[in-house]
C-alpha cells in the first residue's frame, strides 16, 4: 500500500508545498488526490514566484490583465486568487467527504504586511472574501503583529494558517490567540466552526543551529562532543515540544477548549513545514518519520511527497522520546545556543525572504506588463 495514504492510519495528512497552474489543467493534482490521499495544498510567495516566473502557464491571463490596465499587484491577486479557488474547487469533494477536515488550499497576505496588524487583518479579510471558498486557508505570519492579527480574523470567522513558526514560546501564543478568537465568536452567539492549522518550520532551524555547534565542535573546549552529538537535532526536537504544548492545550484534560469542542470547535492542528531536507548528509525523510503523530499534516515539497511515497516507513512517533526531546533543547541552551535569539532570527530572516520574493513576482509583472 502506498506509504501516504498509510499515513491516515496514525492520524496524520499530507499537504503539497509546491504549486503549479497546469497542475490544475493537466490531472497531475488529481492524480496525487486519488493515489496519495493529498489533502491540501499550502502556496507562499516563493511558490508563486516560481510558477509565475519561470513557467509560461500564466502569459494568457497576463496579457489579458495588461488590456485591462491592472497593476502589478492587482494581476498578482488575479492570477493568485484564480489558482486558489480552482484548487480549491478541485478538492471541495475531499472537504464536503471530511466534515470539513480535510481539502484545505492556503494564500498568504502581502508579506509586507508582516509587521501591519491592521494591515492583516484588512488584506486577510479581503482575501478571503474575493476567495469565497469555505476550504481555504489565509496565511498569517507569527510575528508580534501576527499574532494579535490571527485572533481578531479567527473572531470574525477567517480560516487562518499560521506562518513562521519556530519557536516553543510564539506557537503557545499562536495557540492561545486561536483559542481567544473562539472564544469571542461563542460569547457572540456565533459559530466556532473555524479552522486553523500551525505551521511549524523545521529545517531551517537546523541550518541555522548547526554550523554554530560544527565551529564548537572543532574547538578544544568541554563542550565539543556535545556539540556533534546535538547536530540536526534541534527542529526535531522543536517539534516534539510543540505537540506537547498542544496536546496540554486541545486535548481532552483541557478543560478550556473542553468547552468550545462542546458548541463545534475542532483544534488548531499542528502542521510541520520546512521538511525537505537542506543538509545532504541528512536522511530525505528526515523531517518526515520521526514527526508522524494524530491531528497533525506534513506539507511536503514534490521531491519529499515522492520520496516518502517510494520508500516512507509510517509509524506513530510524535509521542516517542518527548522526555529527550526536552532534555535536547536543554543541552543546546548548555552549550552556549540561545534558542531564543535563533528562533527570532528566523522569523526575522522568513519575512525578509518572503518579501523578496513578491518583490520579484511583482518585477517581474511589471515588465510583463509593460511588454504587452
Amino acid at each position: 500500500m502506498n506509504p501516504l495514504l498509510r499515513l491516515r492510519q496514525f492520524g496524520q495528512t499530507v499537504y503539497l508545498d509546491e504549486f503549479r497552474r497546469s497542475w490544475l489543467t493537466n490531472g497531475t493534482l488529481q492524480a496525487m488526490i486519488d493515489a496519495d490521499g493529498l489533502a491540501g495544498v499550502t502556496s507562499n510567495p516563493a511558490i508563486f514566484q516560481k510558477a509565475i516566473v519561470e513557467s509560461h502557464d500564466y502569459d494568457d491571463a497576463i496579457a489579458e490583465l495588461a488590456r485591462a490596465g491592472k497593476t502589478p499587484y492587482a494581476t498578482y491577486e488575479e492570477l493568485t486568487v484564480a489558482d486558489i479557488r480552482a484548487a480549491a474547487d478541485l478538492f471541495r469533494p475531499m472537504y464536503d467527504a471530511s466534515n470539513g477536515v480535510d481539502g484545505f488550499v492556503s494564500l498568504e497576505v502581502s508579506p509586507h504586511l508582516a509587521n501591519d496588524e491592521e494591515g492583516t487583518v484588512a488584506e486577510a479579510l479581503h482575501l478571503w472574501r474575493r476567495l469565497d471558498r469555505p476550504n481555504v486557508f489565509i496565511k498569517v505570519p507569527a510575528t508580534d503583529a501576527g499574532v494579535p492579527a490571527i485572533r481578531r480574523l479567527i473572531a470574525e470567522g477567517v480560516n487562518v494558517n499560521v506562518t513562521l513558526l519556530f519557536s516553543l514560546e510564539r506557537y503557545r501564543q499562536v495557540a492561545e490567540a486561536y483559542l481567544a478568537g473562539l472564544e469571542e465568536r461563542l460569547a457572540a452567539g456565533l459559530g466556532v466552526n473555524v479552522e486553523s492549522v500551525a505551521s511549524f518550520f523545521l529545517s531551517r532551524i537546523d541550518v541555522m543551529i548547526d554550523p554554530r555547534l560544527d565551529e564548537l565542535a572543532r574547538q578544544p573546549v568541554p563542550q565539543a562532543h556535545a556539540a556533534r552529538q546535538l547536530r540536526g537535532t534541534a527542529a526535531v526536537a522543536s517539534a516534539k515540544g510543540a505537540y506537547v504544548i498542544y496536546e496540554g492545550l486541545f486535548g481532552a484534560a483541557n478543560e478550556r477548549f473542553a468547552r468550545l469542542r462542546a458548541a463545534g470547535a475542532r483544534p488548531q492542528r499542528l502542521l510541520w513545514a520546512s521538511t525537505s531536507t537542506k543538509d545532504p548528509n541528512y536522511p530525505d525523510l528526515k523531517y518526515v518519520e520521526p514527526l508522524v503523530g494524530p491531528d497533525t499534516i506534513n506539507t511536503l515539497p514534490l521531491a519529499t511527497l515522492e520520496a516518502y511515497r517510494d520508500h516512507g516507513d509510517p509509524a506513530s512517533r510524535i509521542g516517542d522520546g518527548g522526555a529527550d526531546a526536552r532534555a535536547m533543547l536543554q543541552a543546546l541552551s548548555g552549550v552556549g545556543i540561545d534558542l531564543d535569539a535563533v528562533t527570532a532570527k528566523l522569523e526575522e530572516e522568513g519575512v525578509v525572504k518572503f518579501v523578496k520574493a513578491f518583490d520579484d513576482i511583482m518585477t517581474a509583472l511589471a515588465g510583463a506588463l509593460a511588454g504587452r
